[in-house]
C-alpha cells in the first residue's frame, strides 16, 4: 500500500500521514461558512477538496471523525477586530432577523453541497450553540494571555511562541490587513470577546465576564474543534486565506489553553492539529472571487445556465488544490464536455458489458481483475496519496475507460476510482447532464420533439423549416449540436 503524503503548511512540506492515534482513526476539522450569504464558487472549491480528502481518507481505510462549524456570529466585515458583525449587517439589510439569515444560508449551503456530491461531515457544529464553552474557554485563557479594553477582550499575541509561524511571520503586510482598535497592545492582537457598544442593541448578544457581547471570530473554531475532537488531532483544513490570520489566531488560543510553551517554536511545538492544510483561491480574470466585490458567481447561477453541477466539481478537481483555478464560461464549459466524455465511455462499457459472457469476476480488493487492472489501481492509489494529485488521477480515469476490453474489470475498477473523486460515474446518465433552468421555456421533451421534427425537415430537404425550428430552439436558449462528436444532440446556453 502507497503511504499518503500531504502538504503541511506549517511546516510548508509534503509530509507522510498517520493518524495520530489509531484507535481513534482520522479527525478532521474544516473551517465551515459564514452563513450571511449563497455561496460563492471560490467558497465552495474549498468543500470539494475538504470531501476529496475525506473520501481519500476512507479510501484508504481510515476511520474518519469529520467536523464543519456554521459561522453564524462573530465573523466581522473586516478580515480582524472592525466593521459589523457579518450576520448583523445582513440581517439590517434585509429587514430579517439574524436568526432567519443564518437558517435560510445554512439550507442554501448545505444544498449546494448535495448537489456537489460533497458528503456530510460527522458533525456539522453551529458557533452559536457553543456560546457557553467559548466563555468558559475565554475565562480559561484570560489570566496570561488577553487583556481588557473598552471594546472587549483581547489576545495578547505576544505571549506565546512565533505567533503567526502559519502565515509565514507577520510582515507589515500582513499586518495591514488588520485593522486599527483602540487600546490593543499589538497590530497582531485580535478579539477574543466584543462587548456591544454603549447605547446599541445587537440580536446576537450574550452576557459574560466582560460584558454583554460576542464572541470573536476565531474563538469558535479552537472552542468546537477540541470539543469534537481532542487536542491535538489530525487535520485542520481551510481556504488558503485562513492561512494568514484566522488560523495563526487559532493556533495561538490553542496554545495558551494547553499550555504550550515550546521554545522550538509552533512547529515543534502545539498548534490544535497536527497538519493544516489549505485549498488555493478560484479566481476570474480581474482577481479573486468575493462576495465583497458585488458580482458573485454561485453555483446555482451556474445551475441556471444549464451546468450540472459535478461538472464544477470536475473542474476543481482538474486542478491541484494548491494551485489557484481559474474560472470562467470556457473552463465550466470545457468541464462540462469533459464530464460528457466520461459519461458517454462509461455508457459505452455497460453497452460491451452486456454483450460479452466470457470474462472475468468483477474486482476485488485490488486482486481479481488481472495484472492491467491491478496496475491500474497501483498507479492511481499513488495519484491520490501524492498529496491529492487529482489531475494525474482523472488522467487515469480517462485512461481507465478509453477501451472497450474487459468492461466488467473496467467498471469495477472506475467504481473503485469514483470512491475519491466523488464524480457519481456509475449512476450518471447523458440526460442528467441536460440542466434545465426552472424558467426554461421548454421541457426536455419539448426541446426532443422539436429536434424530431427538424430531423423530418432535414430529411425532407425542408431547409426553411429545419432553420426555423434551430432558430426556435436558440431563443428559448437551447443550442442545436449538428455533427457533435460525442452524440449530444442539444445542450443549454451558457
Amino acid at each position: 500500500m502507497t503511504t499518503l503524503r500531504l502538504y503541511n503548511s506549517l511546516t510548508r512540506m509534503v509530509e507522510d500521514f498517520a493518524p495520530l492515534d489509531a484507535d481513534k482513526g482520522v479527525r478532521v476539522y474544516s473551517c465551515g461558512p459564514t452563513v450571511y450569504s449563497d455561496p460563492h464558487l471560490g467558497n465552495l472549491r474549498a468543500y470539494v477538496f475538504t470531501d476529496t480528502l475525506a473520501r481519500v481518507l476512507r479510501w484508504k481505510g481510515y476511520p474518519l471523525t469529520h467536523v464543519i462549524n456554521i459561522t453564524d456570529v462573530g465573523h466581522l466585515t473586516s478580515d480582524a477586530d472592525a466593521g459589523d458583525d457579518k450576520m448583523e449587517a445582513a440581517a439590517k439589510k434585509r429587514g430579517q432577523s439574524a436568526w432567519d439569515i443564518a437558517a435560510h444560508y445554512t439550507a442554501v449551503f448545505k444544498g449546494n453541497l448535495s448537489d456537489l456530491n460533497i458528503g456530510d461531515p460527522s458533525v456539522w457544529s453551529v458557533a452559536t450553540d457553543h456560546i457557553d464553552e467559548m466563555i468558559d474557554f475565554a475565562a480559561r485563557i484570560a489570566p496570561a494571555h488577553c487583556y481588557e479594553i473598552d471594546s472587549g477582550l483581547y489576545f495578547d499575541s505576544s505571549t506565546v511562541p512565533d505567533y503567526g509561524r502559519l502565515a509565514g511571520g507577520q510582515d507589515d503586510a500582513g499586518e495591514s490587513r488588520i485593522d486599527p482598535v483602540s487600546g490593543k497592545r499589538h497590530p497582531q492582537d485580535f478579539a477574543i470577546w466584543r462587548k456591544t457598544p454603549p447605547g446599541e442593541t445587537r440580536q446576537m448578544e450574550w452576557d459574560s465576564p466582560w460584558g454583554r457581547g460576542a464572541p470573536g471570530w476565531h474563538l469558535e473554531c479552537s472552542v468546537m474543534s477540541g470539543k469534537y475532537l481532542g487536542f491535538p488531532f489530525d487535520i485542520h483544513t481551510g481556504g488558503i486565506d485562513h492561512r494568514e490570520i484566522h488560523h495563526p489566531n487559532e493556533i495561538a488560543q490553542n496554545q495558551a489553553f494547553c499550555g504550550c510553551t515550546a521554545p522550538e517554536g509552533v512547529a515543534a511545538g502545539f498548534t490544535g492539529a497536527r497538519f493544516w492544510m489549505h485549498n488555493n483561491f478560484l479566481v476570474d480574470r480581474t482577481g479573486k472571487l468575493s462576495k465583497s466585490k458585488g458580482s458573485v458567481a454561485t453555483l446555482e447561477a451556474l445551475k441556471a445556465a444549464g451546468v450540472h453541477p459535478l461538472s464544477y466539481r470536475l473542474m476543481c478537481l482538474s486542478a491541484h488544490y494548491r494551485s489557484e483555478l481559474e474560472f470562467g464560461a470556457e473552463q465550466v464549459l470545457a468541464a462540462q464536455t469533459r464530464l460528457k466524455r466520461l459519461v458517454m465511455a462509461v455508457h459505452r462499457l455497460r453497452i460491451a458489458q452486456a454483450t460479452n459472457t466470457d470474462e472475468f469476476e468483477p474486482l476485488d480488493n485490488y486482486v481479481q481483475g488481472g495484472a492491467e487492472f491491478g496496475t491500474l489501481l497501483e498507479s492511481f492509489e499513488k495519484a491520490i496519496c501524492d498529496d491529492l494529485n487529482t489531475p494525474r488521477a482523472l488522467a487515469l480515469l480517462e485512461l481507465l475507460v478509453s477501451k472497450q476490453d474487459y468492461p466488467t474489470g473496467r467498471l469495477a475498477t472506475l467504481a473503485k476510482y469514483d470512491e475519491a473523486l466523488g464524480l457519481r460515474l456509475t449512476t450518471l446518465s447523458r440526460e442528467a447532464l441536460r440542466v434545465r433552468p426552472a424558467d426554461a421555456a421548454l421541457t426536455a421533451a419539448d426541446i426532443d420533439s422539436r429536434l424530431a421534427e427538424r430531423r423530418e425537415a432535414r430529411a425532407a430537404k425542408d431547409f426553411a423549416r429545419s432553420d426555423a425550428i434551430r432558430d426556435e430552439l436558440t431563443a428559448a436558449g437551447v443550442e442545436v449540436m449538428d455533427g457533435d462528436p460525442l452524440g449530444w444532440d442539444w445542450r443549454p446556453t451558457l
